[in-house]
């Protein structure tokens, strides 16, 4: 079976894995640290933080802002984390709008139809890479804006527009390492608080042990056990195997987003004539192509006779019965998504693609067209 998604990894992450081993250093360490300030430049922020998950670093920022008592914006076609996520907060509901007809980004327009007096934050996905419309939301909504930055491992510009970004590092991302995250943002006074309460308010071992304080008596480098907690924290921080894997995956970026964009061009070379081509897209994490709502289904299962697999990038999260039993307008409409969601179709696209997996999925899409 051809899948939909797969990561790529090679001989420089298993001899990087095997220094990581071998040092005796699996937690919080060096590798974290590192790949934390070469990702911050390589997005343009002043901070970032390393975490576990997209999830857990969304989870944390609206924890650290106390986000509680009101309701929080997020778009119904994405991952069902985007909505969930608010529910982990105090008293929130999950304000759950309709999205743009050709991006499948969350609707400025419909945002604004949404807003109640408790809004506490949006939630901008950038849907397959392709940036979401903050710049418009940002003329009639000055609260919290958090960038999902999940899709969009690198492009240009992600990250710069919300008031945090979170990025993710999941095994079928761009830059997989199995799983993790990162906070990107600004703030310094933020930065401090998210730093602690990644591991129940302590200062992380390595962090102490890097203070590189002298023993009296030695000289040599000393460990200072004693720490303070002060605030409540939690246990979501990445370790050094994670971000080894991600420093190596951060070499080869560029290359494998060359690749998925030179994916995306045969595919709409070659089918733009049968398919509704998605919007174009840096990262390409997703290919969303469209079809006749007729169609999609079909098309999905003869692919899948084909050994081609497919996917639809995403069901609405209002048809979800347990999103509409939390969410704050519960008989909202979404004439867009309702309608665009049927049409959804992801073909394959990651780096381990060769040439001859590319002209399969063209072949076979354009056979079933000629057989209808």
């Amino acid at each position: 079976m051809l899948p939909v998604l797969r990561p790529k990894g090679g001989k420089e992450e298993l001899d990087a894995l095997k220094e990581v081993i071998e040092s005796g250093w699996w937690g919080k360490g060096p590798k974290v640290a590192q790949f934390e300030k070469e990702f911050a430049k390589m997005v343009g922020a002043k901070y970032a933080i390393a975490v576990t998950s997209n999830s857990h670093g969304q989870d944390l920022v609206m924890k650290a802002l106390e986000i509680e008592d009101g309701d929080v914006i997020n778009p119904t076609i994405s991952f069902m984390a985007t909505a969930m996520i608010p529910l982990w907060q105090k008293n929130i509901t999950t304000n759950v709008v309709d999205v743009d007809p050709i991006t499948m980004c969350i609707d400025p327009e419909d945002v604004r139809k949404s807003l109640t007096p408790k809004t506490k934050a949006v939630i901008a996905v950038n849907q397959a890479g392709v940036p979401a419309p903050i710049d418009e939301i940002r003329k009639f909504f000055d609260g919290l804006i958090i960038e999902d930055c999940a899709h969009s491992c690198y492009t240009p510009g992600a990250g710069m527009k919300g008031d945090v970004a979170i990025w993710s590092f999941q095994a079928v991302k761009t830059m997989p390492c199995g799983d993790g995250g990162m906070i990107t943002l600004n703030d310094e006074k933020l930065y401090n608080k998210l730093k602690e309460m990644t591991w129940f308010g302590v200062s992380s071992t390595f962090s102490r042990v890097s203070k590189n304080k002298k023993d009296d008596i030695s000289g040599k480098p000393g460990y200072t056990w004693d720490y303070e907690v002060d605030k409540i924290g939690y246990k979501c921080y990445m370790i050094d195997i994670s971000a080894t894997i991600c420093l190596e995956q951060m070499k080869k970026l560029p290359k494998n987003l060359k690749w998925r964009r030179y994916i995306q061009e045969r595919y709409n070379n070659a089918l733009g004539s049968l398919i509704q081509i998605p919007p174009y897209s840096d990262t390409v994490q997703y290919y969303c192509a469209k079809v006749s709502a007729d169609h999609r289904d079909a098309l999905i299962d003869y692919l899948a006779d084909k050994k081609i697999h497919t996917s639809v990038h995403f069901k609405p999260l209002h048809k979800y019965k347990i999103i509409k039993e939390h969410m704050t307008h519960k008989d909202k409409e979404f004439p867009i998504a309702d309608k665009e969601w049927l049409k959804l179709v992801s073909l394959p696209v990651h780096a381990s693609m060769t040439e001859e997996d590319i002209d399969y999925v063209i072949y076979w899409v354009k056979k079933y067209f000629e057989e209808r």
